[in-house]
């Protein structure tokens, strides 16, 4: 008897993945808990464990493959070595949607459109996918799904071919002479000299995506504040000084560890920056959980402390060594990088004195933490040099207003410049 290895969902908005190498070769030996294979998501890279035993009789999908589907078939186990399968009817993706457009004219999918209002009930599909079917006059039971136990989601449609136009389009009166002229295609951009075509992986095109889609449809605005880290400074270094120098209680405080205690503080008095926005309510979030920009091989992942306004600073500072190590190996679970209510990015280390970052929908808001230097300031009318620090807050303007970032920012401020309230 054989089983099917199917590509698993390994987060809510998956629905391809690359497989990245295999750990185990056709005739080894399975048993549940062991790692099979390590696939490569929109945010990192992960260890798949078997759940059943047996034999790897055919690995349908090889090392590197880019796009694999949702609960495609990726390999064959079978209960005994030396087992026959039919590997090539196990390893069919879905026909419909991988189909030419050319030879899916005749396919069921199109053949059996006329009767999709009755059977579309039927199909696991989500509701965009419905809508998108019910236009288009397609059978939404003619595809297979890619989604989460074979859920028909709107890349499935992206890639089934295209019906026939539905009657009630088709007899809308649509003169040839009236379509307007199409539109010159935008000329291909000019690259001259020497170049390396370097392959956009999973994760820089989500990147990309998802960061267009959040500069061009979350109203940003932008507050900074200049805040004097003198005495921050000579507290970690205080504290650091405490610590014993190895043990289950040690620890090694950073710049970024106060200034995530400070955050979650001030989230915790100004609620309403701990927010998201949807059409129809302001989402405020009862913990206060903030993501952290770490920057990786192939861009950046946001690693989350939880109940951040909860933890002491030595929790904070351990937690984040060990979440920032295993992302940037790519061992993170789901749950350790996906949600938070508030971003912060810090390239002060980098030597970065100010910058503005793009809000990580659908988050309201994100911090950017310029370097600590040493500035000319003026105190009691007296020139002074001060080690100073500029943030930057990107702020959703659909849920804080002006008053309540400016708000948010001297408190902030306070707390970083008097830092002992980070103790209380």
């Amino acid at each position: 008897m054989s089983t099917n290895i199917l590509m698993p969902a390994l987060s809510p908005t998956m629905t391809t993945g690359k497989l990245a190498k295999w750990l185990k070769k056709e005739g080894d030996e399975v048993k549940s808990g062991d790692i099979l294979a390590e696939i490569e998501t929109d945010k990192a890279t992960m260890e798949v464990e078997a759940v059943d035993e047996g034999f790897i009789a055919k690995i349908l999908v090889p090392d590197g493959t880019d796009g694999v589907a949702v609960n495609e078939v990726i390999a064959i186990l079978t209960a005994t070595k030396g087992e026959a399968i039919s590997a090539p009817k196990a390893a069919a993706p879905a026909p419909v949607a991988a189909a030419p457009v050319a030879a899916a004219v005749a396919a069921p999918v199109v053949a059996a459109a006329a009767p999709a209002a009755a059977n579309d009930e039927r199909v696991f599909a989500s509701p965009l996918a419905r809508r998108m079917a019910k236009q288009a006059g397609v059978d939404l039971a003619g595809i297979k799904g890619s989604g989460p136990n074979g859920r028909i989601v709107k890349a499935d449609l992206d890639k089934a071919p295209a019906a026939a136009p539905a009657p009630a389009v088709a007899a809308a009166p649509a003169p040839m002479a009236a379509a307007p002229a199409p539109k010159p295609a935008a000329p291909a951009p000019v690259i001259t000299g020497a170049y390396k075509a370097v392959p956009n992986s999973t994760m820089r095109k989500v990147i990309a995506r998802r960061l267009t889609e959040s500069k061009q449809s979350v109203p940003h605005f932008y507050l900074n504040s200049h805040i004097e880290i003198d005495e921050l400074l000579k507290l970690r270094a205080e504290l650091n000084a405490r610590s014993p120098k190895e043990g289950p209680g040690s620890f090694k405080l950073s710049v970024n560890d106060l200034i995530i205690k400070g955050c979650a503080l001030a989230l915790r008095r100004h609620p309403n920056v701990n927010a998201s926005y949807t059409e129809d309510a302001i989402l405020l979030y009862d913990d206060v959980d903030i993501s952290i920009a770490v920057a990786i091989p192939d861009g950046l992942i946001t690693p989350i402390i939880r109940k951040a306004d909860e933890r002491g600073l030595p929790s904070i500072s351990n937690a984040m060594k060990d979440l920032g190590a295993r992302a940037k190996a790519g061992k993170l679970k789901p749950e350790e990088f996906q949600g938070g209510g508030f971003s912060i990015s810090n390239l002060g280390m980098f030597g970065i004195p100010d910058f503005t970052a793009i809000i990580n929908p659908p988050q309201g808001a994100i911090l950017a933490v310029g370097a600590g230097e040493k500035r000319a300031v003026v105190k009691d009318d007296q020139i002074v040099i001060a080690t100073m620090m500029t943030v930057t807050l990107s702020v959703d303007h659909r849920v804080v207003d002006g008053a309540l970032g400016a708000q948010f920012l001297a408190t902030l401020k306070g707390l970083l410049e008097d830092p002992m309230g980070l103790l209380l």
